[in-house]
């Protein structure tokens, strides 16, 4: 073991290093992998893409590690769980669940959280962390790890992503972006086929994961599910057309975690580079090792495809820096530093206030309290005794599964209002259980009732009552309507705090007329208890937003988790969440980015510059998709200004919809959002940069990202229903002419192909189909495409 005094000067040391040189480019990690690749024997490269076994004697505390390579000064690699922190370990920082974050709608404190997940996982010696998640999305609102990722919307899902990632890497340690695709369901994950559709595949699943690729994430980790009939870790047109080919990803995949990978040809031949952890459950059945070797043999496998393998896995290693100065593995020294701030402040900025009749928060000197439900209280068992989270005792902070993490310190709500009470002099009464008698008569002769209920969700190895880490319903746990009911017939004045890992139907708690104001709580981990405190007394004025829609009924959602069967067939296509709610027009409870404030804001000054020519995406293949996708042709500013006369944080949201010219499309989609902090009467210009793709659709026929001909809309407002500002742009115009309109593939596309970027298309203007030549895309103002006589004006 390594003191902790060693580790920090180690640490110290690695930061003055990657100081040093910077951070490298994916070239350049190129050119180093391929001058220690011409090193390397043969057992040497099967060793780096095999992974060796899990947290047992004598390999340590890793849930995977694969083999080293000391002709090249290359370790065995400790990968390890998870998105929120590190599993398995004292002396960390139990983060916020990822959903937690994406509630903040705040890029700097997402950012920051990544930047200390990346420190505490490098001061262990980690040189993988397995996460983020943008996978699953969320579809299901029911959905088991739907709290491990930010938000069913990609967009709010692909920046959060693509943000954890940055900083997560800047610090040193690789990311394995994970699970890759269409893993929306813990029921039968093993064995269900994902049937989706290119455009959905393209517009909602893929859309984060490109993200992080921009972002230059090192891996990408492969699901259990099937995909459209095939594994996805054995899925060629999954890991090698869409991954690594379209969207140009530079690095490296691995399996998930054992049953994942099927076959030794097959995995590696479909573009899986690392099997983890190398074996089944009982240490046998190791697919890759000697038996990838005989496949070789035997020319099941090209040997330049485990050249292949290994050349990624390398790279990846050298892009951030872990070949000089990384930490050995100690899981015995403590690394929290002073990260439980961010925790408290993403815990805080991301509770959501959903109503405040009458005012009546924040709180104001009340002179007593009834605090009321199991879930004020720590698990009574101890913070930690279930087994990675594994029961929903007590005062609720993340959902369970292999994304859990231990809590070094659990403050739970009754704790943190007791402080409040000894600051303010108030007192408190309590009922630290479910029972509806307990709960009313606690909250009989207080001036006002605080309920706490849960809804909790996890992975498929462990139910909880009943739940097989999907929930069975949208209901909350416990009886928690029948509580707020027992409670709001005892009491006039009842806050609702509601702690779940995803949506709750709240009607029958909505009810009830003395429930006078619901909060948000989310999953606030291990400061749980601080951040309802925060908001409840007002030290902070309230600025979380919904990062999903929460329904009256969960029928009028669009999917859920298909309990019975092996076949999901995402019948519903790019409608999911608020998209599915807008298109077939019905009212939620509260919308995707809904949250209310102690002030208001106003919403003045809408200005849009947009240069935009329509049609297919043209440029070179860089990491992420086509180079041009990422240009920002758009941009548009809004004045925000605090109307009120409390000093607080807006989100201002940007929404656009397509022309008509386009195919059918939700009305609206999220391409921005900001985050601003006022005084009262102060105003801010935000200002919403768009990325070609951002006002593109994936064109099924041609097989590219296309911006359609016409008028874009633009909604900006504080969610996806209130829209304080509305404005328009036209793509289609250059050199005095107007470009293509939406490009549709006929019998003769890629007929007479000259070169990559020359091609045959056709265009469709009001039903005819026009053949046209079109010069290098690089280039508009090529003669040959300038000079077509367009048979359509605008």
């Amino acid at each position: 073991m390594h003191p902790p005094k060693l580790i920090a000067t180690l640490a110290a040391c690695a930061v003055q290093v990657l100081a040093q040189h910077g951070p490298r480019t994916w070239p350049e990690a190129y050119d180093l992998a391929e001058a220690a690749f011409a090193r390397l024997s043969q057992s040497e490269k099967i060793g780096i893409v095999t992974g060796i076994g899990w947290n047992q004697e004598p390999l340590g505390p890793c849930i995977g590690n694969t083999s080293p390579a000391w002709s090249i000064g290359y370790p065995s690699l400790c990968l390890h769980d998870g998105p929120q922190g590190i599993r398995w370990a004292d002396g960390v920082t139990a983060f916020t669940p990822a959903v937690q974050a994406a509630s903040t709608w705040d890029r700097r404190l997402i950012s920051e959280r990544g930047t200390f997940l990346g420190e505490e996982f490098r001061g262990k010696g980690i040189h993988v962390i397995l996460g983020p998640a943008p996978g699953p999305l969320g579809k299901n609102p029911n959905g088991g790890r739907n709290w491990e990722g930010f938000s069913p919307d990609p967009y709010l899902q692909g920046i959060a992503t693509a943000l954890t990632v940055t900083a997560t890497q800047d610090v040193g340690v690789q990311t394995a972006v994970k699970h890759f695709i269409a893993n929306e369901q813990e029921v039968n994950r093993e064995t269900i086929s994902s049937n989706v559709d290119d455009r959905s595949m393209h517009e909602l699943y893929l859309w984060p994961f490109a993200d992080a690729i921009h972002a230059d994430a090192t891996s990408v980790m492969c699901a259990y599910n099937r995909v459209n009939g095939t594994y996805a870790c054995e899925n060629d047109v999954v890991l090698t057309r869409l991954l690594k080919e379209e969207m140009g990803f530079p690095g490296y995949v691995m399996s998930d975690w054992f049953v994942a990978q099927q076959t030794t040809a097959g995995s590696a031949n479909a573009g899986m580079d690392m099997a983890t952890p190398g074996s089944d459950w009982g240490g046998g059945n190791q697919l890759w090792g000697p038996r990838l070797q005989q496949a070789i043999d035997r020319g099941d496998v090209p040997q330049s495809r485990l050249d292949d393998m290994v050349r990624r896995i390398l790279a990846a290693w050298y892009l951030v820096g872990q070949d000089e100065g990384f930490p050995p593995v100690d899981f015995d020294v403590d690394v929290q530093a002073d990260h439980a701030r961010n925790v408290r402040d993403v815990a805080r900025d991301g509770t959501v206030l959903l109503k405040n009749d009458d005012n009546i928060l924040p709180l104001r000197f009340p002179g007593r309290v009834a605090v009321i439900g199991s879930s004020s209280v720590p698990n009574p068992n101890g913070i930690n005794s279930c087994l990675d989270h594994g029961c929903d005792r007590g005062a609720l902070g993340m959902g369970w599964g292999s994304g859990a993490v231990m809590y070094p310190y659990f403050v739970a709500p009754l704790q943190a209002i007791q402080e409040q009470a000894r600051a303010d002099g108030f007192e408190v009464v309590s009922s630290a259980t479910d029972s509806v008698n307990a709960g009313a008569n606690a909250a009989r002769g207080a001036d006002v009732a605080i309920v706490f209920i849960t809804a909790n969700s996890g992975e498929a190895y462990i139910t909880v009552e009943g739940n097989p880490g999907d929930r069975i319903d949208l209901d909350p746990w416990h009886n928690g309507n029948e509580l707020v009911e027992a409670v709001a017939a005892a009491n006039e004045n009842v806050v609702v705090v509601v702690h779940s890992t995803g949506p709750v139907i709240l009607e029958r708690i909505l009810a009830q007329p003395n429930v006078k104001a619901i909060v948000w709580g989310g999953l606030p981990s291990q400061e749980n208890g601080n951040a309802a405190v925060d908001i409840l007394w007002g030290k902070v004025n309230p600025n979380g937003k919904l990062p999903y829609t929460i329904a009256r009924s969960m029928q009028d959602y669009s999917s859920t988790v298909q309990f019975e069967g092996l076949q999901d067939n995402f019948e519903e296509g790019l409608y999911i969440d608020y998209r599915h709610f807008d298109a077939e027009d019905i009212a939620p409870r509260y919308e995707f980015g809904f949250g209310l404030s102690f002030t208001t804001f106003g919403y003045s000054d809408l200005h849009i510059d947009a240069e935009l020519d329509p049609g297919p995406a043209y440029g070179d293949i860089i990491p992420g998709g086509r180079a041009d996708l990422f240009g920002e042709p758009v941009r548009v500013d809004v004045t925000i200004t605090n109307t009120g006369d409390v000093a607080g944080a807006e989100v201002p949201q940007l929404y656009l919809g397509l022309p008509e010219s386009a195919p059918p499309t939700p009305p609206k989609q999220l391409r921005g959002f900001d985050k601003v902090w006022l005084a009262p009467g102060e105003s801010q210009v935000v200002t919403f940069d768009l990325r070609r793709k951002d006002v593109s659709y994936w064109d099924v026929g041609l097989q590219e990202w296309v911006v359609p001909l016409g008028t874009f809309r633009v909604f900006v407002g504080s969610s996806s229903r209130d829209i304080r500002a509305e404005g328009e742009f036209v793509s289609g115009c250059f050199h005095g002419q107007y470009a293509a309109i939406r490009a549709k593939a006929c019998d003769e596309r890629n007929q007479n192909r000259s070169g990559p970027m020359v091609l045959w298309s056709a265009v469709t203007t009001f039903g005819r189909c026009v053949k046209y030549r079109v010069g290098s895309l690089q280039n508009v103002s090529n003669p040959e495409f300038r000079h077509i006589t367009w048979d359509i004006t605008y």
